[in-house]
């Protein structure tokens, strides 16, 4: 290099004099560093385990040409283990794992609740899906499926009381037990009403049972809906028919995106959505969204002579009604099926918003509301006449509602000074006597002030007696929300079908455990997403379609 001595290289020649020379050892730790790290056999199997259970992957997979060429490009002296040591491997991480979780349920100080599913596979093999619900020592919800076992038939009272004792007993949980959710199967009223009495003669509930037996929120919700459903309006069957048509070939699509160009809708991208029969919400779903293109089509009516299913202006008003009415179910039912948080607190307010919902759907001056009201009204005395006591006391504990707004709602429906009212009052009563008595042997010394909610840090005794009762009853999540909506079984998929019931076990339960993701979680996508993947129209896929002239489908 050549230059003047203003720009020369005068300052690289004063560093190398100052600067300390680094020895052949230094250099080569430098090297090292930035080297790959040794590859460890152990560690790799292990996340190859973990990978198949998170992503719920074939134990075969291992096993594909595929697959292994691309390890053995990644590192050539990998060996990859064959099926039989994968399954090998989650038996024994789920086996690991039980003991994790059965020390975390000792260590739980307050009580648990617990909620019950019942599975089939498609060969009709019964399973039992047992899923434990508790507040840790850091006030944090938890949620884990204890047990996904073989249930043979048939799934008496009888046969549930002695399958569900048996699991409680192996996770040594019976003396913590607080309630335990259902959906209103026969069955399962019998043997909620055994298990109840097995306990109580052990003296291990608190106010004998009282609030052992919680019906599940969702299921009546939808058994509810399902019913009011039963007297749809012909208005809705036209939807469902418009929607059909349009769908039904690839010409009435872009006849249709230039109906809905023509009428200046500009959001395109909310697509038409199909019901699905088995799914109360997909019929919401497909209404809401036929609202929204009412116009185009009104405006495909006028251009194509063969299109005649379009409702009419009247039948127009009477899908929006029931949109909005079963609006409201939706909400609840998806809030009610929340499993990061707490919903016990939820359910006084809401179910209290449904049943003035279905007193003015009876009251409405249309025909076709009166009928659902009255279906959806039967359904709910059947079930909801007399609230929960335990979700009265869960909204009083609320600050944000407190006693005073049990107090309102029960005199709006009954009156003042109602019975209800009054059983709700004393019931709050009773269970601050019980819970008296237990503060004499616990330590809130001990208990981080920092940890416990806001309104739980600036009161007396009685603030840290509710601060127990909310560490005791944490109000466990009905059901997840894909079968929240769903009138059809729960059905295992083909290939779990074909695994041994402790392999199935040790499947679900361990991804469960380590990644938080439970049976439900790679089921069909939820209704909402599947429809708009399938069915979705937009003016994009029209202008792609005029260029290539081919439809492209989401599978």
């Amino acid at each position: 290099m050549i230059d003047d001595i203003h720009h020369g290289i005068g300052n690289m020649k004063r560093h190398l004099n100052t600067c300390p020379a680094k020895n052949n050892v230094e250099l080569f730790m430098l090297a090292s560093e930035l080297c790959s790290q040794k590859f460890d056999p152990l560690v790799f199997r292990g996340l190859l385990v973990e990978a198949i259970i998170k992503h719920t992957l074939p134990f075969n997979f291992v096993e594909h040409e595929g697959i292994k060429a691309l390890f053995a490009y990644v590192c050539p002296d990998i060996k990859l283990p064959c099926r039989n040591t994968i399954k090998a491997c989650v038996l024994r991480m789920f086996k690991t794992e039980k003991q994790a979780l059965h020390n975390l349920l000792g260590s739980v100080e307050g009580r648990i609740c617990l909620t019950l599913d019942l599975w089939s596979s498609q060969c009709t093999d019964g399973y039992l899906a047992l899923t434990a619900h508790f507040v840790d020592k850091d006030w944090k919800l938890n949620k884990r499926i204890i047990s996904f076992c073989h249930m043979p038939h048939p799934h008496t009272g009888v046969a549930l009381c002695e399958k569900i004792s048996a699991l409680v007993t192996e996770w040594g949980i019976e003396k913590k037990l607080f309630s335990i959710t259902l959906d209103n199967a026969s069955s399962n009223i019998c043997f909620v009403n055994i298990l109840r009495n097995q306990l109580n003669i052990r003296g291990l509930l608190l106010m004998n049972g009282d609030f052992f037996h919680v019906r599940c929120c969702a299921h009546i919700l939808n058994l509810i809906v399902q019913d009011g459903l039963k007297e749809i309006d012909s208005s809705v069957v036209k939807i469902r028919e418009c929607i059909k048509y349009v769908k039904g070939s690839e010409a009435r699509k872009l006849k249709f995106q230039e109906c809905v160009k023509q009428v200046g809708i500009l959001d395109s991208k909310r697509g038409l959505r199909q019901d699905v029969p088995t799914r109360w919400n997909s019929t919401y779903l497909m209404l809401n969204s036929a609202i929204f293109y009412r116009y185009a089509f009104i405006n495909l009516g006028l251009n194509d002579s063969n299109f005649e299913s379009c409702p009419s202006s009247e039948e127009w008003d009477k899908v929006v009604k029931i949109s909005k009415f079963l609006g409201y179910f939706y909400d609840v039912t998806c809030l009610f099926s929340r499993t990061k948080y707490p919903t016990s607190n939820l359910f006084f307010p809401k179910v209290f918003v449904i049943q003035l919902q279905i007193k003015a759907a009876i009251d409405d001056c249309d025909s076709f509301m009166n009928k659902m009201g009255d279906y959806m009204h039967m359904k709910f005395q059947k079930y909801w006449s007399n609230y929960s006591l335990i979700m009265s006391i869960a909204i009083i504990l609320d600050p944000r509602y407190k006693l005073h707004f049990v107090d309102w709602a029960y005199t709006k429906l009954h009156g003042v000074n109602s019975m209800e009212y009054k059983n709700v009052h004393g019931t709050l009563i009773a269970l601050f006597n019980v819970y008296s008595k237990i503060s004499a042997h616990l330590n809130y010394s001990n208990i981080p002030m920092n940890s416990m909610p806001n309104h739980q840090t600036e009161g007396g005794e009685g603030d840290a007696l509710f601060e127990d009762f909310d560490n005791n009853y944490n109000g466990p999540n009905s059901v997840e929300k894909e079968s929240a909506f769903s009138i059809g079984g729960k059905v295992l998929d083909q290939y779990r079908t074909l695994l041994l019931p402790d392999t199935v076990q040790a499947l679900l339960c361990t991804r469960d455990w380590l990644f938080g993701k439970g049976v439900y979680a790679e089921e069909s996508a939820n209704v909402e997403s599947l429809n708009e993947n399938i069915f979705n129209i937009t003016l994009e896929d029209n202008i792609s379609s005029q260029n290539s002239n081919t439809f492209s489908h989401s599978d």
